[in-house]
């Protein structure tokens, strides 16, 4: 009840004409800015910090959240028109959400992505009111061996369930781990892949790695194939979801957020594994499962739906551990030091005005990206009445300034042609280019906890495998390799049965 109560207070603070000015500027500002490829919701947040600085604590944090919310959506956007995540979120809106708009149902693709973020956020929130001592509870006693088995778990899944053939995923994933090697050794500070060079010692940056596979690689692939068709413009098709659509989507909109918020609220990559996770379980469980990776809109709803639940996880440890999961949750603490406020188990009692005025926030936010998104869905899906040559043009442009915007360097712009090129060979050989994203994003991650997990256990394997929840995870994964042979066998037995009481019946007959 004390939760309930202070969360009335709260919209007591968000509801007032200022602060509802502010969350409304955020959902702007974020959407308009998560459309452009490669400028994610933390480098919104980073960019705008400075403008906040004439703002009340309260009113700059409530437009910071409507930044962060509005920015995941504007990187959906994108991925699904235009196969160009905005941000590493993103990634998977890309899979299905781009076949559904090349065969003229991108506003359904939109229409779905916004509903899944409503229904992710508003469950994600409601389980932050509730929820929040107990799961910063869990996320402390979890470890460096447990943050590895959930990484190899995403590894395994995301391999086995995409591409023609395991070996290729595996294939792709080898990619994106070696990509994600350049740079400086993290323990030893030796130089690897860096070729000499001193701007490659931080390694290559995720949106650029996201941007160069994605869209470069898709533009380089459809000026490669122009020539061979005509080209002509995308039907954008009816911007409403049928009762197919919503029968399809309802249950993956509310899995989603069971997956993202956990993921959230534990340092494990942010939203990127619970997108995958999500995609995984949604294909697994789908009666409609050859239309997965042609445009399988269950691939749309349920990640985004646990894409917007995991940012509501992320401000979990945030705002009562002070721990960001997150680049955004990073930003955001830098902005609460900067008011001179430390987030923490103490924040709740120091700050319960700024606290609950920026969860109640995140309701009115939800709500304000909804009714802009919907109404505007056909008229984001008309992008793709531009002709191709002119809209990857354009897409070649700004993957350009995107890319360069991540650090300021003409080497950012080399590094981003020479990924495009691997992502135009990718779909040469039939490689696909989420397992090399996912590489090169917990890549890094999965390497630093396996060392500290081994230097704990003074190099000794059983101290990857020495906690209950690592095991849990580790039998998962086992189940999911072996999967496809199990089902062989039975189909083996199936079969072998079938054969025999045919046989029984012809001697018989």
């Amino acid at each position: 009840m004390d939760s309930l109560n202070s969360l009335i207070d709260g919209f007591g603070t968000a509801l007032t004409p200022m602060n509802l000015l502010w969350a409304a500027i955020g959902v702007l500002l974020g959407t308009a800015i998560g459309v452009l490829p490669g400028i994610g919701p933390a480098m919104a947040v980073a960019l705008l910090l400075p403008v906040t600085y004439g703002l009340d604590p309260t009113g700059a944090f409530i437009m910071f959240a409507g930044i962060y919310y509005g920015a995941m959506f504007g990187g959906s956007t994108t991925s699904i028109l235009l196969n160009t995540p905005g941000e590493s979120a993103a990634v998977v809106a890309a899979i299905e959400g781009n076949p559904m708009a090349k065969s003229g149902r991108g506003a359904q693709a939109l229409a779905a992505a916004a509903i899944g973020h409503f229904a992710g956020g508003m469950i994600g929130t409601i389980l932050l009111v509730v929820l929040a001592p107990t799961v910063a509870s869990l996320a402390i006693g979890i470890g460096a061996p447990d943050y590895f088995a959930i990484m190899v778990l995403a590894f395994i899944a995301v391999t086995s369930v995409l591409g023609a053939s395991r070996i290729r995923g595996i294939a792709s994933l080898l990619i994106g781990l070696t990509i994600g090697l350049v740079g400086l050794d993290q323990m030893t500070g030796q130089q690897r892949l860096t070729f000499g060079s001193l701007q490659l010692a931080d390694g290559v940056d995720v949106v650029i790695v996201a941007v160069g596979l994605f869209a470069i690689g898709e533009a380089l692939w459809v000026a490669a194939h122009l020539r061979r068709s005509t080209g002509k413009p995308i039907p954008v098709g009816r911007p409403w979801l049928g009762r197919t659509d919503l029968k399809r989507t309802w249950k993956p909109w509310l899995r989603g957020p069971v997956i993202g918020f956990p993921f959230g609220a534990i340092p494990a990559g942010g939203a990127e594994i619970p997108t995958f996770l999500s995609y995984v379980t949604e294909k697994r469980l789908s009666k409609h499962r050859d239309q997965f990776g042609k445009g399988a809109i269950e691939g749309v709803a349920g990640p985004e739906a646990a894409a917007s639940a995991s940012a509501a996880g992320t401000l979990v440890s945030m705002l009562t551990l002070g721990l960001p999961t997150t680049a955004v949750a990073a930003v955001m603490l830098a902005a609460f030091q900067q008011y001179g406020i430390q987030p923490g188990p103490l924040l709740f009692e120091r700050e319960p005005e700024l606290v609950w005025g920026l969860i109640a926030s995140l309701f009115v936010g939800m709500v304000l990206l909804l009714a802009l998104n919907l109404p505007l869905a056909p008229v984001w899906a008309k992008l793709l009445r531009i002709p191709r040559p002119y809209l990857y043009a354009g897409i070649l442009f700004f993957a350009a300034v995107g890319a360069y915007a991540v650090g300021g360097e003409s080497l950012d712009l080399v590094i981003l042609l020479v990924i495009g090129l691997i992502g135009f060979g990718m779909r040469r050989y039939g490689l696909p280019v989420l397992p090399a994203v996912i590489g090169v994003i917990l890549g890094p991650a999965a390497e630093q906890q396996l060392r500290r997990a081994l230097q704990i256990s003074d190099g000794s394997v059983t101290g990857l495998v020495n906690t209950p929840f690592s095991v849990t995870v580790y039998a998962i994964v086992v189940l999911i390799v072996a999967w496809p042979l199990i089902g062989r066998l039975i189909g083996r037995r199936r079969g072998g049965r079938n054969a025999a009481e045919k046989s029984r019946t012809v001697s018989g007959g």
